[in-house]
């Protein structure tokens, strides 16, 4: 049997009230924590400032871009076997909650160490490789790393053995969930991607 247009119209006006509304649904910042605290807290430790290199510092990260990690590692468009059976359980309001736990988390400062290498990473940072067609990480992460929402991590601060992992991940194509990191990590070399990736941690 079908519906009158005006009942399907109404169906639909309900549908997105509802869609709407949970959207803008307060995240829960106490449940975010606790979820963090069963799930996440090995390896990024208890307030998101990870201490082992190899892990992301997330604390003070931007929740849009969280979330859509989230769901990528979830979904498999971002490869990883751990990460991904971390979030199998995770729900949409996990998720959400974790995210907005983590953005309202002091971040730890960080520091260049290869004091040969600086001002390779903070040209190719604030000035690319022009070139080469190296767009300048500054272009879309801002001058101190602070990123912009949804599209841009924020990167001050961020283990510089991460950093580098993620851009070789991005030059090898083996991280394939954004096509514009992947073309600039293609042009990069070694020495390039160590350079920017340890001018990054000293950024605050």
């Amino acid at each position: 049997m079908k519906l009158p247009a005006s009942l399907l119209c109404a169906a639909a006006a309900v549908a997105l009230s509802f869609s709407a509304h949970a959207q803008s649904a307060k995240p829960d910042l106490a449940k975010g924590a606790a979820v963090f605290g069963q799930v996440c807290v090995a390896c990024h430790a208890a307030d998101g400032n990870s201490t082992t290199p190899a892990n992301p510092k997330l604390a003070h990260q931007h929740p849009e871009y969280l979330i859509k990690q989230l769901h990528e590692f979830k979904s498999g468009k971002r490869d990883s076997a751990v990460m991904k059976g971390m979030v199998a359980a995770l729900s949409e309001d996990d998720m959400r909650n974790i995210a907005f736990w983590l953005a309202d988390q002091k971040p730890t400062t960080g520091a260049a160490t290869d004091k040969d290498l600086v001002r390779t990473g903070e040209r190719i940072y604030r000035g690319g490789i022009p070139d080469r067609q190296i767009a300048a990480c500054a272009g879309c992460h801002g001058p101190r790393g602070s990123g912009i929402p949804a599209q841009y991590p924020r990167l001050s601060g961020q283990h510089a053995e991460y950093t580098s992992t993620q851009l070789n991940a991005f030059r090898a194509g083996t991280r394939g969930n954004n096509a514009q990191m992947m073309g600039v990590a293609a042009k990069m070399n070694d020495m390039e991607i160590k350079a920017v990736s340890d001018y990054i941690a000293g950024l605050r």
